[in-house]
């Protein structure tokens, strides 16, 4: 079997392993929680969630490992970096970085044998089917990297939106006599429709509280897991206030009214961003539609009389032959003309 015949048969297994790994780590987002309750309801469920983790998941937990192998960090300090970015991104599982260097690795994988197989159809074992070769691997390779970005961008920007309502409903939840860890218990209860991912962050937070650790490690640990500035300043409000005994209540409203002001400034420049954003659109798409309905009707009438000058001097001229054909003779008189033949003889 040649190589051309091979190749696409290649690509197929690629792009299966590439999907697969995706939804498998990206489509089960289930909390043990509620898969705990799921089995108290129905007890057969535990065999069949059993049955099925031996089928696909036991098969990728022992195949992330081998595809991982190659792009796993070599410092500790990479190997921190990379979690922190998964945790921004919403994935706290300590296998997340695991898995996600294991797509990668299938992606460029992917990538490569899909860019041979179309490389050598189209451009065969030249250099331009080499050049897609690595193009394509490389656009594998760096794929989950940029939808990671776009992930960690848009929790982000949610968690920063949410947030001011968030310490509203603490400040509310603190005067009221409650404690820190009730009022986040609260605020995490209210949210877990509206903002699901800072009443996630606030639940994993009086998880780590329930289990021992210090709350001042927890509050540190929530800005490190999220990655917002605003959240970084409230959490070193907080542990600021529980070191010293300040009010709490006085430092949330005072953060909640910094960050009301933050994101109304942030309003007002992309409402100013506005008018030299659309320039660029108006050039080019709407201001050459105007031109054409009101220049249009003008240019037409402009160009007429030119054109029937052309058309005219293209069009062809009488030869001297049919003016010649076209000349009529000279006609005789009547008297000559009825006198017969037989009497000038």
């Amino acid at each position: 079997m040649d190589m051309v015949t091979l190749l696409p048969f290649a690509a197929f297994a690629g792009i299966a392993i590439g999907v697969w790994a995706i939804f498998s780590m990206f489509g089960d987002k289930g909390s043990r929680a509620t898969e705990r309750l799921d089995e108290l309801r129905d007890p057969g469920l535990r065999n069949k969630q059993k049955g099925k983790k031996q089928g696909i998941g036991g098969v990728l937990e022992a195949a992330a490992p081998a595809l991982s192998k190659a792009l796993q960090p070599k410092t500790e300090l990479e190997q921190n970096q990379l979690r922190i970015r998964l945790s921004n991104a919403g994935y706290h599982n300590p296998t997340a970085s695991q898995l996600y260097l294991a797509i990668k690795f299938s992606m460029l994988l992917f990538g490569a044998l899909f860019g041979g197989g179309l490389g050598m159809l189209l451009y065969g074992p030249t250099q331009n089917g080499y050049t897609t070769i690595v193009l394509a691997a490389g656009a594998g390779f760096y794929l989950p990297e940029l939808i990671l970005k776009l992930m960690i961008s848009s929790r982000q920007q949610k968690i920063f939106l949410s947030l001011p309502d968030a310490l509203d409903l603490l400040v509310v939840c603190v005067e009221a006599g409650l404690g820190l860890d009730a009022a986040l218990r609260r605020v995490a209860d209210e949210l877990g429709d509206s903002a699901t991912e800072i009443a996630g962050e606030f639940n994993l937070c009086l998880m780590q509280l329930n289990m021992g650790r210090a709350r001042r490690d927890v509050l540190h640990d929530l800005g490190v897991r999220t990655g917002v500035d605003d959240v970084k300043s409230l959490v070193a409000i907080l542990i600021q206030a529980d070191k010293f005994g300040a009010s709490i209540a006085q430092a949330l409203r005072v953060q909640s009214d910094a960050m009301r002001v933050k994101r109304r400034q942030i309003a007002e420049e992309k409402a100013q961003k506005t008018a030299v954003q659309m320039l660029f659109p108006m050039v080019l798409f709407i201001f050459p539609g105007i031109f054409v309905v009101l220049v249009g009707p003008a240019a037409i009438k402009m160009s007429q009389p030119a054109v029937r000058s052309q058309l005219s001097a293209l069009s062809p001229q009488p030869s001297a032959h049919r003016d010649q054909s076209r000349m009529t003779l000279p006609q005789l008189p009547v008297s000559m003309a009825s006198k017969p033949c037989w009497n000038s003889v």
